[in-house]
């Protein structure tokens, strides 16, 4: 059945503008159509979050807490509608929608709740004067979202942002528009005050109508260097606020200290997880030289298995052809491929679909392009090292500084390697595991600023520092 995504603009939905196909990636259908957001629908919205921006900024913070606990109670209540509406647009396991990016946008709204009540104020006492610090919403907050994880990375913006006192303009993207559907149905649902959530549909054109659009006073968004770089330039002359988390080369450190059967499921899940479609996956290894082909020929192996027990669609045929482009490249290169390097064959429906094979290279220099270039795909490249500086050295050999992995059963290397390491986050022994109370985000190509706990509410609140001279006792 076919269905038709609308805006939501100020409490209702609104059916307006061109539309445009959305296909399953699972099969290659077209399953549904978009409304696409102009100029004056975009002006539309942006106006009804500005409306709606001193009641909801008025509000006292545990007001605001307390409806977006509601939207968390709300999202559970309606679970399943977004669960279809995640693997619809995606083509991901529902066994992934169910525990991983529908619990996560709930848990969203909840943790910034409990955060933002909980945060203190500063206070300084010198004699004769009392300086404190008060914190205000930056505004209307446009909010763009990507098309691999979009109800999780929607909701760990919107959930800081609401609960800041900040009205907001989603985008999500063109691929996945939804699971933002739902959620602004859920929100009048619940009563959330109108304009305080907003949804505009489209493609990058949108998105730039909204960040550049003069009731737009900050900008978040997730999703590649270059349209982050692109963002960034079009709001330079307001000097808008800007929060980015972009683009990764991941690295993963393998020394020959591991236990090896852990190192291999590790980064099966660090590769090929959602397609390799994560910002955070895995594409570059490096494996200490003494169990380098054990490990190599191990992760192949479940690479193959992946084709018939676990693999998961690219979003577009054009991504397909971007990814399967590197795959060319790398072969062109020299490149072994030890598993993939194709198009698998099902025999049944998925062959209209947008799938990959799994794949696993060695071979290519460093300076080779499938080793410098972000691919986003089911794909890594393994290269051997023999000592741990040559592996520091070869992880931090990138322009992005995401995340990286380490695997090693020896604590002091742990420690010293993963301070070693030029990125945001580096996990030990494991991957994609998250305290939602940490800072999240890169350095170099991979990003501006850090989400995550109060570091997300710094950057949805501007402070005031207040000074007042105290009189004097004579007495």
């Amino acid at each position: 059945m076919e269905t038709t995504r609308a805006h939501f603009i100020g409490g209702s939905p609104v059916a307006e503008g061109e539309r445009f196909p959305v296909h399953d990636p699972v099969t290659g259908r077209v399953v549904g159509e978009v409304c696409e957001a102009d100029r004056e629908i975009v002006d539309r919205a942006v106006t009804a979050a500005r409306e709606a921006l001193p009641a909801w900024a008025a509000l006292p913070v545990a007001e605001r807490a307390g409806w977006t606990r509601r939207l968390a109670d709300a999202i559970e209540e309606r679970f399943e509608d977004l669960v279809t509406a995640e693997v619809a647009d995606t083509g991901k396991p529902v066994a992934q929608a169910r525990e991983l990016d529908i619990p996560r946008g709930a848990a969203n709204f909840r943790a910034f709740a409990e955060i933002a009540a909980q945060r203190p104020e500063s206070a300084f006492h010198l004699p004769g004067t009392l300086s404190y610090t008060v914190r205000r919403p930056l505004g209307v907050v446009a909010v763009i979202v990507p098309w691999n994880l979009p109800f999780l990375l929607m909701t760990w913006k919107l959930g800081p942002a609401l609960v800041a006192g900040n009205t907001v303009v989603v985008k999500p993207s063109e691929h996945t528009p939804g699971s933002a559907a739902v959620l602004a149905e859920i929100a009048a649902g619940i009563g959330l005050p109108p304009g305080v959530l907003n949804v505009v549909n489209g493609f990058g054109g949108t998105g730039r109508l909204l960040a550049e659009h003069p009731g737009v006073d900050a900008v978040t968004f997730t999703g590649s260097s270059r349209t982050g770089s692109a963002i960034m330039k079009s709001v330079a002359d307001r000097v808008k606020p800007i929060s980015f988390e972009l683009g990764g080369k991941n690295a993963g450190l393998i020394f020959s200290d591991t236990d090896l059967d852990a190192a291999v499921e590790g980064a099966v899940r660090s590769v090929f997880t959602n397609g390799g479609q994560v910002c955070l996956c895995t594409e570059r290894l490096y494996v200490e030289r003494r169990v380098f082909e054990p490990f190599a020929l191990r992760l192949a192996k479940r690479a193959q298995e992946l084709v018939t027990t676990g693999l998961m669609p690219m979003i577009s045929a054009e991504h397909r052809d971007k990814v399967l482009s590197s795959y060319v490249a790398a072969a062109e290169e020299g490149a072994e491929i030890l598993a993939g390097g194709g198009v698998p064959g099902f025999g049944d429906e998925r062959d209209g679909g947008y799938f990959v094979e799994p794949t696993v290279l060695t071979g290519l220099p460093e300076g080779s392009r499938v080793n410098r270039e972000e691919i986003f795909g089911p794909v890594c490249h393994i290269a051997p090292f023999d000592t741990e500086a040559e592996a520091i050295a070869l992880a931090n050999d990138s322009e992005y500084g995401l995340a990286a992995t380490v695997w090693t059963r020896d604590l002091s290397r742990a420690h010293r390697v993963a301070q070693s390491i030029e990125a945001g986050l580096v996990w030990v022994n494991t991957w994609f595991l998250r305290d939602l109370r940490t800072p999240f985000g890169g350095v170099k190509l991979s990003g501006v600023g850090r989400e995550g706990g109060v570091h997300s509410l710094d950057f949805y609140s501007e402070p005031t520092t207040i000074t007042m001279k105290l009189e004097q006792d004579d007495g």
